[in-house]
């Protein structure tokens, strides 16, 4: 698996830093979060929240793929996305009573293993028939199958601001087709659907655009373990809250 740096930029551009990216995800989450539990169905205003949200997910797999590189000890990496997971089940399903079976730090956790076992299973056949099966354990998460396509993509291609660039394309095509076939096409005519689906992924170019121009590479320069724990522990407790406000209104 490819861990180096993307090649040069024009610094001049890159003023987020990683931690601030992720607030950034964190609250385009919430307000996908928000249209999905708290507005009525087939709304403008829900649809276009909705697609907002669409940010996080291929940002925080491309922040996945870098962290996975840096990461001082693996173990305590994917032992802390467990432990949340399991931590953030109760209120997800309580947000969520009718989503998928388990909540999105399942999907990232599938997604670590997935780039474990691009780094230490040599066996190439065995390489890809195990991550082939990580892939579709994703179907039973949040984000399924997406989000682990996308780890293998910006594995593969963010050594290079080319390769990320492709990489950023093929998941837009990907997110595209996909929501035209399984979430607008059985619901809209073609035309319409169509339009719908390039309307939910236009979040992910937005992505791209931060990651290769804006990005600094760096860590926030203060409140790095505040942010740290933050991002963990905001995931279940803002679904406790939303699921407390959609089971009262």
């Amino acid at each position: 698996m490819n861990t180096g740096q993307l090649t040069p930029r024009n610094q001049s551009f890159q003023i987020l830093s990683r931690d601030f990216i992720k607030y950034i995800a964190m609250f385009t989450m919430l307000l996908n979060h928000t249209a999905l539990i708290l507005l009525t169905p087939g709304t403008m205003l829900r649809e276009f929240l909705e697609d907002i949200g669409y940010f996080t997910g291929i940002t925080m797999c491309y922040f996945l793929v870098e962290g996975y590189a840096y990461t001082r000890s693996k173990k305590k990496y994917a032992l802390r996305l467990f432990l949340f997971a399991v931590i953030s089940q109760i209120p997800f399903r309580y947000a969520f009573p009718d989503g998928g079976s388990f909540n999105m730090l399942f999907t990232l956790l599938i997604c670590f293993l997935i780039l474990f076992v691009r780094e230490n299973i040599q066996n190439r056949p065995l390489r890809i028939l195990v991550n082939f099966l990580l892939v579709l354990m994703t179907i039973l998460c949040d984000w399924p199958l997406l989000a682990a396509v996308y780890t293998i993509l910006f594995s593969i291609c963010r050594d290079s601001r080319k390769k990320l660039l492709a990489a950023y394309t093929a998941a837009f095509i990907l997110f595209v087709v996909f929501m035209l076939v399984f979430t607008y096409a059985p619901v809209y005519p073609l035309s319409q659907a169509v339009i719908h689906s390039l309307f939910s992924g236009a979040a992910l170019p937005v992505s791209g655009a931060v990651i290769l121009f804006l990005y600094n590479g760096k860590r926030a320069a203060h409140g790095r373990e505040f942010s740290k724990w933050f991002f963990y522990v905001f995931y279940p407790g803002h679904l406790l809250i939303l699921g407390l406000i959609g089971h009262l209104t």
